[in-house]
């Protein structure tokens, strides 16, 4: 636990500094050079089908086995390097930080009236087209990211990596890498990505929830509507093909009482999606920085309660023995 909680306060520091080699950016790498060597569009959707399932064991496999042998050699090595090697890998596994950074430089160029800036910016962690977006969409996109990836990139690699260290956070992130990646349910990656897209939603139902319920409590404490985002979690926390995505956008668009979500555009496609949350007010860029305190809060205090339910475990097996 000590070394989880290392790695959560190292990314609150530095986040993800671009000079350093990074296990996910090796993660995207592997998909890619796999989807260059299997995915052929003509093939029949069952071939399809299982060259993606097999793109998906050997990813997940590469993404635990080497992190696996670098901990082995390291704790062969000294106890103490192996420790320390762990909590750097609990420390790359979050991005918590790297979300906050990325999302206020879209902040920053709407508020110094830069809209091509903030475009640039926003289509740097979104997956839609920004050209079409406006400083409302900007602004909305940005926000959405910063609430869907609450759980994605933060809370849930923390959940998991408190059940089964860094290992199943590794698992965990190379589903969720291949998601992002290949997990689109267009005429190109529908059947090729359905293997990662699938595993994807079942990793991510319950983090997704917790997340919601997490953001919900952290409105009430950060002195948002925390009772518009219980009600809008309740409502509106599955408007989305995902079964997950819309939990904690629903939390995040009731705590700042705006609406998110609506149509979006990929690939030059015009996607329908419904709205999640009521227009009480006008999105404004300040959504954004608010977006930010939910997900530092959030992510706190799903550090809190990991923490607390691991100390009563402690506790009771104590009391057993």
């Amino acid at each position: 636990m000590i070394r989880l909680i290392t790695g959560f306060i190292l990314d609150l520091l530095f986040g993800d500094p671009y000079w350093m080699p990074h296990p996910i950016r090796g993660i995207g790498w592997v998909i890619q050079q796999l989807e260059q060597r299997l995915l052929r569009e003509e093939d029949p959707p069952g071939v399809q089908l299982w060259k993606g399932a097999a793109l998906a064991v050997l990813v997940c496999l590469v993404s635990v086995l080497i992190p696996a042998g670098l901990l082995l050699l390291s704790y062969r090595i000294h106890r103490y390097l192996g420790m320390a090697v762990e909590a750097f890998m609990c420390y790359q596994l979050l991005a918590t930080k790297c979300l906050k950074v990325e999302s206020m430089k879209v902040y920053q160029a709407l508020k110094d009236g830069d809209v091509e800036g903030a475009r640039t910016a926003v289509s740097m962690i979104v997956g839609r087209d920004t050209s079409v977006l406006d400083e409302t969409g900007i602004t909305k996109a940005a926000v959405e990211t910063v609430a869907e990836n609450a759980s994605d990139g933060s809370i849930a690699p923390l959940l998991y990596m408190a059940l089964g260290g860094p290992l199943l956070g590794f698992f965990y992130k190379a589903v969720n890498t291949m998601d992002s990646m290949i997990g689109y349910k267009n005429e190109k990656y529908l059947y090729f990505g359905r293997t990662a897209a699938r595993v994807d939603d079942i990793l991510n139902y319950l983090p997704s929830r917790i997340s919601g319920l997490l953001m919900t409590a952290v409105s009430f404490l950060l002195g948002m509507d925390g009772k518009n985002a219980w009600r809008i979690l309740r409502r509106d926390g599955r408007k989305h093909d995902s079964p997950n995505s819309a939990q904690t956008e629903a939390a995040c668009a009731g705590a700042l009482k705006i609406q998110l979500a609506g149509d979006a555009w990929y690939f030059g496609h015009k996607k329908e999606k419904p709205v999640i949350g009521d227009p009480v007010r006008p999105v404004d860029a300040e959504d954004i920085r608010l977006a930010n305190r939910l997900l530092y809060g959030s992510a706190v205090l799903a550090l809190l309660a990991v923490c607390a339910v691991r100390g009563g475990m402690y506790c009771i097996m104590r009391i057993k023995i």
